[in-house]
């Protein structure tokens, strides 16, 4: 094993079995989850990756980083009143050079400061291309929805628990180096935990990778925990009923149990968002929504978003400027590719690629929501 390895290891039992009492050890009690809330503006953001990448891998390897676009684009954020962004990292660009990969995060993080916008960084995600490979990333399929998207860890990785000790090793660096970062919001140990990619991967998908992921997450958690964060942890439920714990399926409960803070998915109508909203706020505690917005679903800023401030919940929609991830197609691109044409209705996003909006009323309507004070120049800095 490498001597860095061993030390993190060292760290790792330390923390985990030295009888420290700090409260990052342990999940957050109700109240504590509150108070932390209390001391934050009300983070309202977007899932973002640059237009110029189609993936994580895109956004974070060495030679594709756009430093540049980045600043841009979190600055047509910042522009809008949006004070939070939800992140995606990916495992293998950290087992290839952590060192670097966590150089790039400040990097990012020094951009998102400037611009007054904190993150909550994603560790693992279940969502798309179960076979993710490091190097140069294949150019979007025409016409298709989120084509180059991959998971994290991936199917070669999550099948094999001989890696299971460097994913764990990678969750507990990563937190650490960053626990107690005030630029950074919270942790999303993992996305979409289950999901099996129906109608797009389905059959390339492991058989057994729910499984393998129910014994997993619990340690994530564990090992996240382990890197004494300041910042709260959290896994979003994204289907199923949710208001019977006896409804909730093995990984919605472990996903609640161990939130600090709740969150969830919804694209659906007004009505049904509101109704999850109501049914998670019986644990007590806060509650952010990480994905929402698909207008063709009945999903916008103008019908969720009154929802959100009214019942105080977190909400980051999908997407910011169309680029490279096609996420202004719908979802049914994937069986009916849009070749050289816009849908009617965007999916996703705000911006086209020049930093114009695409609906020059939806902009208005969040720069008027979200007017907030000006914040001090720099007083998000580490």
């Amino acid at each position: 094993m490498k001597p860095w390895r061993i030390a993190l290891f060292l760290i790792i039992a330390v923390a985990l079995f030295g009888g420290q009492k700090r409260r990052q050890q342990r999940h957050w009690t109700e109240e504590e989850a509150q108070q932390w809330y209390a001391r934050e503006a009300w983070p309202v953001g977007a899932n973002f990756i640059p237009s110029t990448a189609s993936n994580e891998l895109e956004m974070w390897q060495a030679e594709t980083f756009d430093a540049p676009n980045i600043d841009k684009e979190l600055g047509l954020a910042e522009g809008l009143g949006m004070n939070t962004m939800r992140v995606f990292l990916n495992y293998l660009v950290w087992r290839k050079d952590a060192a670097a990969f966590k150089h790039r995060i400040n990097a990012y993080l020094k951009m998102a400061d400037a611009h007054h916008i904190k993150t909550l960084f994603v560790l693992f995600d279940s969502c798309w291309d179960p076979y993710p490979e490091i190097g140069p990333q294949r150019p979007p399929q025409p016409g298709i929805h989120n084509s180059r998207w991959v998971q994290s860890p991936g199917a070669k990785v999550l099948m094999d628990p001989k890696q299971y000790d460097d994913l764990l090793a990678y969750v507990q660096d990563i937190v650490q180096e960053f626990r107690d970062d005030k630029r950074v919001l919270a942790w999303d140990v993992w996305n979409e935990p289950s999901n099996i990619n129906d109608g797009s991967y389905k059959t390339a998908e492991p058989t057994n990778k729910v499984a393998a992921i129910e014994a997993l997450l619990p340690r994530v958690f564990t090992y996240a925990r382990a890197g004494l964060p300041e910042q709260p942890l959290t896994s979003a439920v994204f289907r199923g009923d949710w208001s019977d714990p006896a409804k909730l399926d093995a990984i919605e409960k472990i996903q609640l149990d161990n939130s600090d803070v709740i969150s969830f998915h919804s694209y659906e109508k007004p009505e049904q968002f509101e109704q999850r909203v109501v049914s998670l706020e019986a644990r007590h505690r806060p509650i952010l929504c990480t994905e929402y917005m698909a207008r063709s679903q009945g999903s916008t800023f103008q019908t969720i978003l009154p929802i959100a401030k009214k019942h105080n919940i977190g909400a980051y929609n999908w997407g910011l400027v169309a680029g490279k991830t096609q996420t202004y197609l719908p979802w049914d691109s994937w069986q009916h590719p849009y070749i050289d044409r816009e849908p009617a209705v965007w999916f996703h996003d705000i911006f086209r690629a020049d930093g114009t909006p695409y609906s020059a009323e939806e902009v208005a309507f969040l720069k008027q929501i979200l007017e907030r004070p000006k914040p001090v120049k720099g007083s998000h800095a580490k």
